[in-house]
């Protein structure tokens, strides 16, 4: 074939031609476009088939974040997160700025048994460093292989970090903590409170702080472990530590199954001391689980005896029902729905108003009831607050006991200290409101100044009851049964109270929970002193009657607290110090 032949041909399997009409010229236009068409619908299946994926990719994205933002987030071996492990609590303090609670660093023990090479051998070298180490429960965690963490131990010391560093076992580590500390041990226990294993608190102020938000705040990760404003309290650490002293020495000396003392400003409200033993240390909370959790103080309700004589003389003085003057026949006992209310002292005569008080009459006490009659003395009661849960800062507060229905024998036996429970701190709270002038104030573990007491004061009785009060409670600390609770120098109005216990639905010829409240200097009430001793079976000259152990309690306080509070003493008729020369 010629060269140009096979020029033509070409041309023609090209499909070019120099003339538009003949048919191998259409045929090659015809395929061109079929051509374009296909690379085109395939240009267009790519894009598709690339936003289709992209869509897919997009929603299995967004499915997941959802997923993680709708999910509880997983937990392994209770493992907290590092900030949360190390978020700081804020420090404790005293009134005076003393450290009552803090955190200290430390490590805990953890381990990774997947890389754990032989369990037995880690657990018989980490026994020689922690002899109690539970060796079945650490061999069952070490020999789960497919497990990535494991706690061991909480809150090393260093001493013990040291030593097992020094074992070299593979696949065992530390972890950053923090541990809650409480320099003064079980000095104000009941007051502070304690923490978890993981710094979270359980009671007390502890508990009160994290109720104000800092749990929510932890919960939420928004806790650092940068220092927080130390949180102040009413308290005062030395009168603290008297009044611990006192009411564990009470146990002790008295061989009593409990005892508690409270100190309170009876014009702020504040509790400058609170104690309640059997206690326990915060720095080990568990080891005082089986009695000393309980706060007698506030969360144990009690029938408060002669103590609750006081309020019955305020509630009548303040229903103008009786004057200091007036006389009442305490010669018989009064015999009443098969009952029999009778007097310990019995003086067996006409008895005044102070005498009904100086030799704590029941007769008299429950004659004096009953002239004001069931519903008077109910609401007298409800409104200075012995009735209704007390409202502070612990969250250990104990609702009070009284009768479905109130009787004519339910009020009289009431008003001696029989049939209503309450608490003691309670008791002292509106104790002080029968001294201050009539104002009723909320008690509080945080400082208040007079002025904002004030504007949260109740005003429950006349001022002219509250100097009657504090006229009874004088005579009786200085000429009754007060009188065992006298320091020299300082003049203390007081009550005693002693109520014969329930046991099995009796009350109890035997055990008693004695009870005294005492107020100094009663000439210019500052503060109100409660005490409680539980089932004594000694006390002071041999007997067991509140004269004999819940009074010393007091007098012990107010000796050795009188004087760092600044109450200055006085002698003499004029008030002034006397200085004699021997």
């Amino acid at each position: 074939m010629s060269f140009l032949s096979r020029i033509m041909v070409l041309k023609s399997k090209a499909h070019f031609s120099t003339d538009g009409n003949n048919r191998p010229s259409g045929f090659g236009n015809s395929a061109f476009e079929g051509v374009r068409k296909r690379k085109s619908n395939q240009a267009k299946s790519r894009v598709v088939l690339l936003v289709a994926s992209f869509t897919v990719v997009y929603a299995i994205i967004g499915g997941r974040l959802v997923q993680f933002a709708t999910t509880a987030p997983d937990t392994t071996s209770s493992i907290l997160p590092p900030d949360r492990l190390m978020a700081s609590r804020p420090d404790i303090v005293d009134r005076n700025g003393a450290l009552l609670a803090t955190d200290i660093r430390t490590v805990s023990l953890f381990a990774e048994p997947n890389k754990i090479i032989d369990p037995d051998e880690a657990v018989e070298q980490l026994r020689t460093v922690l002899p109690d180490l539970d060796t079945k429960g650490t061999y069952k965690k070490l020999a789960v292989k497919t497990s990535h963490f494991a706690w061991l131990r909480r809150q090393l010391t260093p001493k013990q970090q040291n030593q097992i560093l020094a074992l070299g076992i593979p696949g065992i580590g530390f972890r950053p903590e923090k541990r809650r500390f409480y320099p003064g041990g079980s000095t104000a226990a009941h007051i502070l409170g304690y923490v978890n294993i993981d710094n979270r608190g359980v009671a007390g102020m502890e508990k009160y702080i994290d109720d104000q938000g800092l749990a929510d705040l932890a919960a939420a990760g928004m806790t650092n472990d940068q220092p927080l404003q130390p949180v102040k309290l009413s308290i005062d650490l030395r009168v603290q530590d008297i009044v611990h002293d006192a009411v564990v020495n009470a146990v002790k000396n008295f061989q009593s199954k409990g005892a508690g003392a409270a100190v309170l400003d009876v014009h702020t409200g504040e509790v400058l001391a609170m104690a309640s033993a059997p206690d326990f240390d915060p720095n080990y909370p568990n080891e005082g689980a089986s009695e000393g959790w309980l706060n007698r103080m506030t969360n144990g309700t009690f029938e408060m005896g002669s103590t609750f004589k006081t309020f019955t003389m305020a509630m009548a003085f303040d229903a103008g029902k009786i004057t200091l003057r007036d006389a009442f026949d305490a010669t018989n006992p009064i015999r009443i729905g098969g009952f029999t209310i009778k007097d310990f002292h019995g003086q067996r005569r006409v008895l005044t108003v102070p005498e009904i008080f100086q030799y704590s009459s029941n007769i008299g006490t429950a004659k004096i009831a009953d002239i004001v009659g069931i519903d008077g003395h109910k609401e007298f009661l409800t409104r200075i607050g012995l009735l209704s849960k007390m409202q502070t800062e612990l969250p250990e507060v104990k609702m009070p006991t009284q009768p479905r229905v109130w009787k004519k024998i339910n009020s009289i036996t009431i008003s001696f200290g029989h049939g209503v429970s309450t608490t003691p701190l309670q008791t002292a709270v509106a104790g002080a409101a029968l001294v201050n002038g009539g104002k009723l104030i909320e008690p509080t573990f945080l400082p208040r100044t007079r002025d904002q007491a004030d504007l949260i004061a109740k005003t429950v009785v006349k001022k002219s009851t509250s100097d009657n009060v504090r006229f009874l409670l004088d005579f009786n600390g200085s000429k009754g049964s007060g009188r065992a609770a006298r320091v020299p120098g300082y003049d203390v109005g007081s009550k005693t109270g002693t109520a014969d216990k329930v046991v099995h639905g009796r009350y109890s010829s035997t055990l008693n929970f004695n009870t005294f409240m005492a107020v100094f200097p009663i000439d210019n009430p500052k503060y109100i002193i409660m005490t409680f001793c539980d089932e004594p079976k000694t006390g002071e000259h041999g007997g067991t009657i509140s004269a004999y152990t819940a009074a010393p309690i007091a007098r012990d306080i107010i000796a050795r607290a009188a004087p760092i509070l600044g109450i200055q003493p006085s002698f003499g008729s004029d008030n002034s110090a006397l200085l004699v020369s021997y």
